[in-house]
């Protein structure tokens, strides 16, 4: 049996096989994995390495393990992921990025000695070379599976094909894409035009964001956010553009009751007491206990109030003390299949049956808090999914239910209008994959 991998002894590549073996296994997400590991490396550019390998290999492993099905005979074992793992990486490097074939074969094969898998060291030769000898033949075969032509299961495809006949190869090409970094301006420090200036005199280049958002920005290229001015001290934000228009289309006002039903990591309930500072309580509720804890975290930086309940939002009578909310945001959990370009193993992890599972705690979720929200009060229901079964669907389901419930169409210059609400669908004016609706209570 090998020895567990020392980590001093270990480089990028090294580094992202065990990241990406982890995945395989469907050991947790990426972006709760890469933090632990990327801390095994010392060199900053070793760090970056290794997260471009892991998001990069995410983003095209249906077309990554497809070529690999073609240049090997017979399954790698289970245990032994993280050559497969380093295989992936090779092939990887060789079709997306700039480093030179033999340095990457090179490299590749030493990461083995890495893992203490000096056996496999033959095996990733052979076939990184052979990969090398016919890679023209093997991508022509790409273009025959349309799985790893467009690097998406084919389950979701399906879907997408279905959902959007006319544009669902838009779709594909934008969740393969990287997207941009935006922020959110907290606008009770410092004006977005203020914080686009200090910016630009820290050296990085940005501009406001061309859309509905009041304090949007896009950066040019994606900078590590302490590098922002005064980041610590809460003047700004990381939070994609789809997802600020939430307070606007709450419709708040001073003195309302605020319940934000399922709040974590606190970026929409932290822009709702930015932007309405005199609403009169804003209550959060989250279950997850880690994302909890994100939460208070995200108010303690940016120096916001609200009442967190730790509690299943579905379980009112164990938390709820009666008196009812003017407006409620229930961000439900979702497919997240609309921020895919920003966790692209969602492609890799998320299968038919975990939507299935989404779809029965978000109308719960919609049935559940209803009865919170006071006459003339309005729900705002938001998914970060691009999957009518989510979204349109849930609203007219939910609809048929309720008498008492009134859909408030959205009008708007963004995304698609739906029957229900609007669909931002992926790299639509630089934003995620979202939808919203209103509902209000008559």
């Amino acid at each position: 049996m090998s020895k567990q991998p020392m980590s001093s002894q270990l480089g990028a590549r090294a580094i992202a096989a065990l990241v990406i073996q982890k995945l395989l296994g469907k050991q947790q997400t990426l972006s709760s994995l890469l933090p632990e590991y990327l801390d095994r490396l010392t060199r900053k550019k070793d760090r970056a390495l290794a997260q471009e390998l892991c998001y990069g290999v995410m983003r095209w492993y249906f077309q990554l393990d497809f070529l690999l099905g073609l240049l090997i005979d017979k399954k790698i074992k289970t245990k032994d992921n993280d050559i497969k793992a380093l295989l992936l990486i090779g092939l990887y490097q060789f079709i997306h990025l700039r480093i030179p074939p033999h340095a990457v074969v090179s490299a590749t094969v030493e990461a083995c000695n890495e893992l203490n898998k000096t056996w496999a060291k033959n095996l990733v030769n052979a076939l990184l070379r052979r990969y090398q000898r016919e890679s023209e033949y093997l991508l022509k075969k790409v273009e025959s599976n349309l799985s790893a032509q467009c690097s998406h299961p084919k389950w979701l495809l399906a879907l997408l094909q279905k959902n959007y006949p006319e544009c669902w190869l838009e779709i594909v090409a934008a969740n393969n894409t990287y997207p941009p970094m935006s922020l959110r301006v907290n606008t009770r420090k410092v004006t977005r035009e203020n914080y686009l200036v200090m910016l630009n005199e820290a050296g990085i280049n940005a501009k406001i964001a061309p859309n509905r958002t009041t304090s949007g920005i896009i950066l040019d290229c994606p900078v590590d956010v302490y590098k922002l001015p005064e980041f610590r001290s809460g003047y700004v934000s990381v939070q994609d553009l789809a997802a600020q228009l939430t307070p606007e289309l709450l419709d708040l006002k001073p003195g309302q009751r605020v319940l934000d039903a399922c709040a974590a990591p606190g970026g929409k309930l932290a822009h709702i007491l930015e932007y309405e500072p005199d609403i009169s309580e804003a209550v959060a509720v989250e279950w997850d206990r880690l994302r909890f804890d994100k939460l208070q975290q995200t108010l303690d930086r940016l120096q916001l109030h609200a009442k967190l309940i730790h509690a299943d939002a579905r379980e009112t009578s164990a938390w709820w003390n009666g008196a009812e909310f003017d407006r409620i945001l229930l961000d439900a959990p979702c497919s997240a299949t609309g921020v895919i370009r920003r966790h692209p193993d969602i492609k890799v992890l998320r299968m038919p049956e975990d939507v299935e599972k989404v779809m029965i705690i978000q109308s719960e979720l919609l049935s559940s808090i209803w009865p919170l929200l006071k006459p003339g009060g309005k729900l705002l229901y938001v998914t970060c999914s691009t999957l009518i079964s989510e979204n349109d669907q849930q609203i007219r389901e939910f609809l048929n239910k309720h008498a008492n419930a009134r859909n408030e169409l959205i009008n708007a210059d963004w995304g698609i209008a739906t029957q229900h609400g609007r669909q931002i669908l992926p790299g639509h004016n630089n934003m995620d994959g979202f939808y919203y609706a209103c509902l209000q209570k008559t």
